[in-house]
Order: structure tokens, then C-alpha cells, then sequence
């Protein structure tokens, strides 16, 4: 057993980032764990057009070590040894780490097909877009000749534009919204025009083959089933947070985000634990989360400085929007900005703040709101809230 100032559970860009900053703001004892056996997150294994994640994970590793920060790899935490303890097992055998402050970066993960109940056997050709990068980018795998992706946002197309790195046939996405939510208006342009049909309204209901992969059944939401031939099938998408570690501490979850709750500070719900980045919020870019971290890292050390924890109030949403992060509100109320979800699109929507029928702020947001797409909602009301009051619920019409 030993003692650090701080344990960090997460080697992304959101632990690497707070742990550079807090090393370089006088904090000695600064380690982070990882279980993989390399540093650095998903971007080790993301490249597409103008972003080189492998380059972006060197950077933050780079930083957190030039700042005398820990990087331990092929670490795990089991469990937890007291309030803020952790029992971990990694080369050197097992190890219990007690810390002032525990931060939590523990990312987000794509469902997998069998999470997602898709009928069929589990043949060779099933990947999430985390698996396929992985295979095509650290390992170089042999993939496959003709694939279907499904899903149509963001990820979506980093997946679209790594098949056809290793030389795949993409022969459709598909999405089971009426259209596709991805900001690369100009990368989707691009894959259309090499013919790249994008179905709508449509889900996969079935894998064929045993073996390998030999296509995917696909029902229109018109009633309409067919079945596409592919040898390989990419579900895009659909993250849930790394919450394990958090669930089994008794720390509060969020029922949107289904991460940990957190306020503003990126407190959690037991004093001296932290959580920041896409455990959070799944899932922002590699940049927004290192903002986060450098962010967390002031808080956490206020914390070492003897800051309180503050009680907090929690901030809700109704339908359609999904959830809200950070979803809980503790005194002083000062925030930048909140990052929400929407199930449905939503056209130039108002979002209306109130507490006990009292109307803190109202903002009608410019374009429209898409499913899987952030939408911001400003914090400079947060100032208002009664810290002895009910609950903050966020509407949208």
C-alpha cells in the first residue's frame, strides 16, 4: 500500500491533459493508470483527414510527463479500498493506492452488436468503429472486401474513411433516423458522390452467415425488408460510458448520461473523487476533453487546498433531450456553458431553464438540433439558482 496526491484512472486526453497541468501547478504526486498497454486513448489508433491522433497522444503523453506525472500502463482498478483507495493488478502484481484526490477518466465504449440484440450468429466481419480502427491502424489486419456501416453521424464517417484507408468497398450506411446527423457535410458530399448510398429510416435486424459474414437484413421503416451481401459490418455509434469503476464505489449516476453525476467542478457525489472527460459525456473529441481535463485540474487542486464540497442540486431534462452534463449544481454557480443531447430533431428549439415554476433563462438556439450532435446551452444563469430550492429541469419546444 502506498499514497499519492493524486491517482488519475485513465490514460485519454482528458487524464494525460489534467495530469500535465496539475504536475506543472506545483503537484508532485501525480500518477495515472492504464489499462492498455500503451498511453494515450482512442487517438492512438484515430486518423482521418487533418487529424493525426497518434500525434495527438504523443503530445499529451509528452506533457504529462514532462510535467513529472506517473504514466503506469497495463494497470487495472479492480475495486475500491476505502473512500478513496484502489485496489489495482498490473505487472508487478497487486497493489492497494491511496490518494487525496481520485479522478476518473475512464472513457466510453461503443455497445457491440450482441448488446444492440441483433438477431443472427456471431460470425468473423462484426466490428464497432473502435475495434475496426484498431485492427486496420495499430495491428493491420486484413478486414474484409465489401462492408455496410451502420450508423450516420460522426463516427460513422471516421469509420467510412478508415475502410477505405485499408482498401474496403463500402457498399451502404444505414441509420434508423430520417437523416443523417454528421457535421462533415462536405465528407458526406464526398461519399456520395463515389457512391456511397445512405439508407434512412432503417434498421439492421439480422446477420447472415456462419463463419464469415455474409450480409446484413435490413427493415425500412415503410415495412420494406432486404438483405445487402458483405463480408464485414461496422456498428458506429451508440457509446456508453466506462462507469464500472464508478458503479462500484457507490457513486451516484446520472439517469441521462448514465456516467457518473457531477457539478461544475467535476465533483462526483463522494467528496475528494473527481470525473471528467467522455466517462462524463460520451462522446466529445479529444480537444473538448483535454479542455475539460485542464479545467478539472484547478478544481482538483482547490481540493488539495482544502476547498469544501459543496451540496449540489440536481439539473434535469425532459424529452426529447436526453441528458445534460454537468447535471449537477453546487454553489459558487458559476458555469461556462452546459453540453446536452437530443433524441429528435428539433428546429430552431427554445431551451427553457426553471426551477420551482420560476424561469431562470430561456435560449432559442439558431439551426437545429440533431440527435447525436452537442448542443450548448449557455451557463451565465446558473447565478440564479436557489441552492435550497428544488431541482433545475431543462425543456425544449
Amino acid at each position: 500500500m502506498r499514497h499519492v496526491d493524486v491517482l488519475v484512472v485513465g490514460a485519454g486526453p482528458a487524464g494525460l491533459a489534467l495530469a500535465a497541468w496539475l504536475g506543472a501547478g506545483g503537484v508532485h504526486r501525480v500518477e495515472v493508470l492504464e489499462r492498455e498497454q500503451e498511453a494515450g486513448g482512442v487517438p492512438r489508433h484515430c486518423r482521418r483527414r487533418r487529424f493525426d491522433g497518434p500525434g495527438v497522444a504523443r503530445l499529451h503523453i509528452e506533457a504529462a510527463l514532462r510535467a513529472g506525472a506517473t504514466v503506469r500502463t497495463g494497470v487495472t482498478a479492480l475495486g475500491w479500498s476505502g473512500p478513496l483507495g484502489l485496489d489495482t493488478v498490473g505487472p508487478a502484481g497487486p497493489e492497494t493506492i491511496t490518494a487525496t484526490a481520485v479522478v476518473l477518466a475512464t472513457g466510453a465504449r461503443e455497445r457491440p452488436c450482441s448488446a444492440r440484440l441483433v438477431a443472427g450468429t456471431r460470425p468473423a466481419g462484426v466490428f464497432t468503429t473502435g475495434e475496426l480502427q484498431q485492427a486496420v491502424h495499430l495491428y493491420g489486419q486484413y478486414i474484409g472486401s465489401r462492408a455496410v456501416v451502420v450508423g450516420a453521424e460522426d463516427v460513422s464517417y471516421a469509420a467510412v474513411d478508415t475502410l477505405l484507408s485499408a482498401g474496403v468497398d463500402v457498399v451502404a450506411m444505414a441509420t434508423d433516423l430520417m437523416c443523417h446527423q454528421g457535421a462533415r457535410l462536405k465528407a458526406l458530399n464526398s461519399r456520395l458522390r463515389q457512391g456511397i448510398p445512405l439508407f434512412t429510416d432503417t434498421t439492421v435486424t439480422g446477420l447472415r452467415g456462419r463463419g464469415r459474414l455474409s450480409g446484413v437484413a435490413l427493415r425500412h421503416r415503410d415495412g420494406r425488408a432486404t438483405t445487402l451481401a458483405c463480408d464485414t459490418v461496422v456498428f458506429t455509434g451508440d457509446f456508453v460510458p466506462d462507469h464500472e469503476l464508478a458503479r462500484r464505489g457507490g457513486l451516484d449516476l446520472d439517469t441521462g448520461t448514465r456516467g457518473p453525476a457531477v457539478d461544475g467542478a467535476l465533483r462526483t457525489s463522494r467528496e475528494g473523487v473527481f470525473a471528467v472527460g467522455n466517462v462524463l459525456h460520451a462522446v466529445e473529441s479529444a480537444a473538448a476533453v483535454a479542455r475539460e481535463g485542464v479545467r478539472a485540474a484547478f478544481h482538483v487542486r482547490d481540493h488539495l487546498a482544502g476547498a469544501p464540497w459543496s451540496p449540489t442540486v440536481p439539473l434535469l431534462v425532459a424529452p426529447p433531450l436526453r441528458w445534460v452534463a454537468p447535471n449537477r449544481l453546487a454553489p459558487p454557480m458559476t458555469y461556462d456553458r452546459f453540453v446536452l443531447r437530443t433524441t429528435e430533431f428539433l428546429a430552431v428549439p427554445v431551451l427553457t431553464v426553471t426551477q420551482d415554476g420560476r424561469v431562470l433563462h430561456r435560449q432559442r438556439l439558431p439551426g437545429t438540433a440533431v440527435p447525436n450532435r452537442r448542443v450548448s446551452l449557455g451557463g451565465h444563469w446558473a447565478g440564479a439558482v436557489d441552492p435550497a430550492g428544488g431541482p433545475v429541469r431543462v425543456t425544449a419546444r
